[in-house]
């Protein structure tokens, strides 16, 4: 019975998801993609976060692959749908040329590498004037792709999570999974068990980006609009994380759960508090660190072995 219910739900989920916009309006379905979009950067930064190395640079590779879009359609001439793998594959390609230099490094120098690599790349749009339209922004002159239908906008944002989740789920069931985690246990152990650490550290940091930059590209396209402020945001890596950690890391499951819990209460935020939510995300990440370090899924599998003891 369990097993069943275990495969069923997320069929029904899949169901839910594609159907939901006969049944919401614009407003709803706005929210919805955004609730969406930050899943998927959350579900990326955990798929990096299970070998060990913690990211902080999601808004950098988010804003690379914004404005990889968007310029390739205003200056380009690329047709705004092409425009969006377009911008997964311009941010892959980035990381993995910075991958070169940074993956040598381990926590916290990582950390804080990835984290100016993402005000580098905003100072860097800031500044070309001419070009990125400077701290003003550029608009797409012909208009937002789907020319603005809620429900197409919708499943786009839909099936750049679906890419995602598979990213993750390959991750999870692949030989990726025992490379990874045998790298975030002890890298002395992979290395002498024959794991080529780089290899697949450049691995799990190309796809987690490109999927981030390919988010940008959805993103930017919904809007017609980018800005270095706006696409470089530090809610782009704040809520993410917090997701992540909320719901439970080194999973699919987790980031899931965590970011349709945190997903709703940060709309509610932005509106009562629009210049002190990510305060709260920030206080909400040490809460959880220190007093619940295996999100909720890890306190819902304590609470279902204590249960299943008691019964014995």
């Amino acid at each position: 019975m369990n097993r069943t219910l275990a495969r069923s739900l997320p069929v029904a989920a899949i169901g839910v998801a594609i159907l939901l916009p006969m049944f919401m309006g614009d407003y709803p379905l706005q929210v919805a993609r955004n609730i969406m979009l930050y899943m998927a950067l959350a579900v990326t930064w955990d798929m990096l976060l299970r070998s060990g190395q913690i990211s902080f640079g999601i808004a950098g590779l988010f804003g690379l692959g914004s404005y990889a879009s968007i310029l390739a359609v205003v200056r380009g001439g690329m047709p705004g749908w092409l425009s969006i793998p377009f911008a997964g594959l311009f941010a892959g390609l980035a990381a993995f040329l910075i991958g070169f230099l940074i993956l040598r490094l381990r926590h916290t120098y990582f950390s804080i590498v990835t984290l100016a690599l993402g005000e580098i790349f905003r100072i860097i749009i800031h500044n070309m004037h001419d070009f990125s339209g400077g701290p003003e922004g550029i608009v797409v002159q012909q208009g937002i792709i789907f020319g603005g239908a809620s429900r197409n906008l919708y499943w786009l944002t839909l099936a750049g999570l679906a890419v995602a989740l598979l990213a993750s789920y390959w991750f999870e069931k692949s030989k990726v999974r025992f490379a990874l985690t045998a790298i975030r246990n002890n890298e002395i152990s992979a290395k002498s068990s024959g794991v080529n650490i780089f290899r697949w550290l450049l691995l799990a940091f190309v796809v987690t980006s490109a999927i981030q930059g390919m988010m940008g590209g959805i993103f930017v396209m919904s809007y017609g609009f980018a800005s270095p402020e706006t696409v470089f945001s530090a809610d782009f890596t704040l809520l993410p994380l917090a997701m992540a950690l909320l719901g439970g890391i080194h999973s699919t499951v987790g980031p899931i759960l965590g970011g349709l819990l945190l997903g709703l209460v940060s709309e509610w935020l932005k509106l009562q508090i629009p210049y002190g939510h990510l305060v709260v995300y920030g206080v909400m990440i040490v809460v959880v660190i220190l007093f619940m370090p295996q999100g909720l899924l890890g306190l819902a599998r304590k609470t279902m072995r204590a249960a299943g003891r008691n019964r014995k």
